[in-house]
């Protein structure tokens, strides 16, 4: 029997929508739910609403949170939709969970936009979190990050090894 891949969300660009009369983004329900189903996914799987916050917005707690439910699910393969602001510092959190393949991503721009980076990134760590030993990582831009070599390129709007000469992304 293949193992379920268990999605926590915890908010971010990844599910922000736009409300006219605001004439802001916000933060909405869990996108990933709308991108498997279209993306015909078949692997179990379950999503898990877990916060709804920018993560800019996260607090210490707030991560602790998540630690706490990653650490208590019966599942080993996880993937956590992130706001990408604040991934890395969530990620290094998690890290001391053992025996768990981890996954986390988000989205320069919203799941609902018609030029997202969502669709993919999800799919991305959703092969990732099947493929990779226990541990933390990142999965953005097409490209797997071990969560403690990698940081957010607000410039390039992109993710890159902390140390590209050391320890190359996968």
């Amino acid at each position: 029997m293949e193992r379920p891949v268990h999605f926590l969300t915890t908010g971010g660009t990844i599910d922000k929508i736009y409300f006219d009369a605001k004439s802001e983004y916000e933060v909405g329900p869990p996108q990933v739910v709308e991108v498997l189903r279209e993306g015909n996914v078949t692997i179990p799987h379950l999503v898990e609403p877990l916060l709804a916050k920018d993560s800019l917005e996260l607090t210490p707690e707030d991560r602790e949170l998540i630690r706490q439910r990653v650490a208590a699910s019966p599942h080993d393969q996880i993937v956590i939709t992130h706001g990408t602001d604040t991934m890395v510092q969530t990620a290094a959190v998690l890290r001391s969970i053992p025996h768990k393949t981890i996954v986390l991503t988000g989205s320069m721009q919203p799941a609902r936009m018609r030029n997202t980076d969502a669709v993919f990134n999800i799919g991305t760590a959703l092969a990732a979190v099947q493929c990779l030993p226990p541990g933390v990582y990142l999965a953005m831009n097409g490209r797997i990050f071990p969560a403690d070599q990698v940081r957010k390129n607000v410039a390039e709007r992109r993710f890159e090894t902390l140390n590209p000469r050391g320890a190359e992304a996968r």
